[in-house]
């Protein structure tokens, strides 16, 4: 499931650059500003007359497949969280080697054991 999130993300990474473009191409009401300085001249040799509507139909789509996109994957991530495994995640368990082992392997005397010995009982 995480590799159908990955490539939705992507493709809406990729939506959201061409929508930036598209914004950015059109022009203005007044003719000026960045949709002039980017390709005024190129999008009306390209697409004639009509540039402004086929822009403006372009952006349209772009943002429809845009909040699609974005609904499928927050629903993705919604079914995701629900069947999530528990045992994924979980760090595995170590097992700590015993007092001995680990001062020798330090180099410091054994540690004396916290059991009484026969010999340690107090005397009144």
């Amino acid at each position: 499931m995480s590799i159908v999130i990955n490539v939705l993300t992507f493709i809406l990474v990729l939506t959201s650059l061409v929508i930036v473009l598209l914004v950015l191409m059109q022009r203005a009401k007044t003719d000026g500003g960045m949709g002039a300085a980017m390709a005024g001249g190129a999008t009306e040799s390209a697409f004639g007359a009509e540039t402004s509507n086929v822009l403006t139909g372009a952006t349209i789509k772009a943002a429809i497949v845009f909040f699609v996109l974005s609904f499928f994957l927050f629903l993705a991530n919604i079914y995701q969280t629900k069947h999530h495994v528990m045992g994924d995640d979980k760090l595995p368990t170590i097992v700590a080697p015993a007092a001995g082992a680990q001062a020798a392997a330090v180099g410091l005397p054994a540690a004396q054991p916290a059991t009484p010995q026969p010999g340690d009982a107090k005397k009144p």
